[in-house]
């Protein structure tokens, strides 16, 4: 589960819930980032999802249901390392884009992850491993959760998200102009999950390169970093 928001008003706003059930994660900063870390058994801590100094913002949600199309079969891309890539500014937002619309794109087996990617400029790119991926610029607002835009709700399951979806798009319709990081973290409590729990809660000031995030949906205690 999760809930990714790019908001383009006055200023670009992201927001981020990242749902997580049985897995180790931590928050780590440094000057050229905010990184959401899950502890993989092989890898050890990875930078999956947080936001750069460059002013990119990655999130990771997980399609329910899986779609087999995203194992890893022959040559292609991994979408966790073009996200790590992002993440780590080895690569730019459009050079993942010129990669995805060229080359197939997978994710780990049984697991269909998602990218969900914007830039400085509130640019957006979602990947969907297997069925394709979707470019827009600088758009008003665009939030994926954890359901495929190519397949709406044409297949079900319990974590896709559809209510988390109508509830951030019924906010975002009615977001005013001046649109910043309090307004964020109200649309991120009111898709915040208890099952699959909400363990971070992330807003992104890309203009002050300004990240601001809680954990465990503890809106009383946010925590703040400027990058350089």
């Amino acid at each position: 589960m999760c809930t990714s928001l790019v908001v383009n008003k006055k200023k670009t706003i992201v927001g981020w819930n990242l749902d997580l059930l049985n897995m180790e994660y931590r928050v780590r900063t440094d000057d050229a980032g905010v990184y959401i870390e899950v502890n993989d058994a092989k890898e050890g801590w990875m930078p999956l999802f947080g936001a750069n100094s460059r002013g990119d913002f990655v999130g990771m949600p997980t399609c329910w249901p899986v779609d087999s199309r995203s194992d890893p079969t022959g040559d292609g891309e991994n979408v966790i390392l073009l996200d790590i890539d992002l993440l780590l500014q080895k690569k730019t937002l459009q050079e993942i884009r010129e990669i995805v619309e060229k080359r197939p794109v997978f994710s780990v087996p049984g697991l269909t992850f998602m990218g969900a990617l914007s830039d400085a400029s509130g640019n957006v790119l979602h990947v969907i491993p297997g069925q394709g991926n979707l470019y827009y610029e600088r758009p008003e607002y665009k939030i994926l959760t954890n359901f495929s835009p190519f397949k709406q709700d044409s297949e079900t399951h319990p974590w896709m998200g559809r209510d988390r979806y109508h509830t951030a798009e019924e906010l975002l319709e009615k977001a005013p102009e001046d649109f910043d990081v309090p307004d964020c973290f109200t649309v991120l409590k009111a898709v915040a999950q208890n099952v699959c729990p909400t363990v971070v809660s992330m807003v992104f000031d890309v203009q002050e390169r300004t990240v601001y995030w809680c954990e465990r949906q503890a809106w009383d205690r946010v925590q703040k970093v400027v990058l350089s």
